[in-house]
């Protein structure tokens, strides 16, 4: 993916052009080969940052067809927009140049199941449910309203938590989007964002 040709809207429209490749079986796996890895090995300048679930299911470079320096992926159980989460994207944005920060959320989330059944959680598990709970309680036991519903507030979180992020939203530099990526289709549909 050639950076110098892309503005914000066109990140966005490569990344579901990638994940339509994807969903549809036609992946073309770019900088995905040796000679990518070495032409980036010393610096990166990834077109999209990501807030994305941990879920092993989830891996966004595929799910998105992209490669080696295309996307700078965080990944946090829930998708959530802790302290250390949002640093890393203000890095990504910032620093790296990043021209879209794009929540991702998935169908069947564990961590918005749990904290929709409020179970008690070993360790520090349930530590990720004070970010969640209000997508929960907003979404009244639904939980795709609510896995929708906690990727509209991660993504305002990432905006209002952050000057770097909502001073280049400002600028027209970046742009915030969002979406479910389904585990059976492989579509990731998008979430419209407040």
């Amino acid at each position: 993916m050639s950076r110098a040709s892309l503005d914000p809207q066109s990140a966005l429209a490569a990344l579901y052009a990638g994940n339509a490749r994807f969903a549809s079986g036609a992946m073309t796996a770019p900088n995905r080969h040796i000679a990518r890895l070495k032409e980036v090995s010393a610096e990166q300048k990834p077109f999209a940052a990501f807030l994305g679930c941990a879920d092993s299911r989830v891996p966004v470079e595929i799910v998105f067809d992209q490669g080696f320096g295309d996307l700078f992926v965080t990944r946090i159980a829930g998708n959530v927009a802790d302290p250390a989460i949002i640093g890393s994207l203000e890095f990504g944005t910032e620093e790296l140049g990043a021209e879209v920060l794009y929540v991702l959320g998935h169908t069947r989330c564990g961590a918005v199941i749990a904290t929709i059944e409020g179970h008690e959680a070993p360790g520090r598990i349930s530590t990720l449910y004070q970010h969640i709970r209000r997508a929960a309680k907003d979404a009244k036991g639904d939980v795709n309203e609510a896995i929708r519903r906690n990727v509209q507030i991660q993504a305002e979180v990432l905006r209002e938590a952050s000057p770097v992020i909502a001073r280049r939203v400002r600028l027209g530099e970046l742009v915030i989007a969002g979406g479910v990526y389904n585990l059976d289709t492989g579509i990731v549909t998008p979430v419209a964002l407040d």
